[in-house]
């Protein structure tokens, strides 16, 4: 007679640790953009699916923090002044 293993299966939430965000910027696009690939190929389980969104939103939301932060750091000498960059 086989043996069952006693201990319950674990949550897709409890096995997999939150991925640690890109050390770049350009590292998060990339992987962004990959994902992105990913998802609309329409070849993914739905419980992927929706892990991929979710890491999709983490990384679009660190993307941006990191594009405010160089925006407020980012100036521009004019009149003596130092003053907001605006991109044109």
């Amino acid at each position: 007679m086989p043996k069952t293993s006693s201990t319950p299966a674990k949550s897709a939430a409890q096995q997999a640790a939150p991925e640690p965000m890109p050390e770049t910027y350009e590292a998060a696009m990339a992987e962004l953009e990959a994902l992105v690939v990913a998802m609309e190929a329409g070849q993914l389980p739905l419980d992927q699916l929706l892990d991929k969104y979710r890491r999709g939103a983490e990384l679009l939301n660190s993307c941006r923090a990191r594009l405010e932060a160089v925006e407020q750091q980012v100036k521009v000498l004019e009149d003596g002044q130092l003053k907001p960059w605006v991109a044109s």
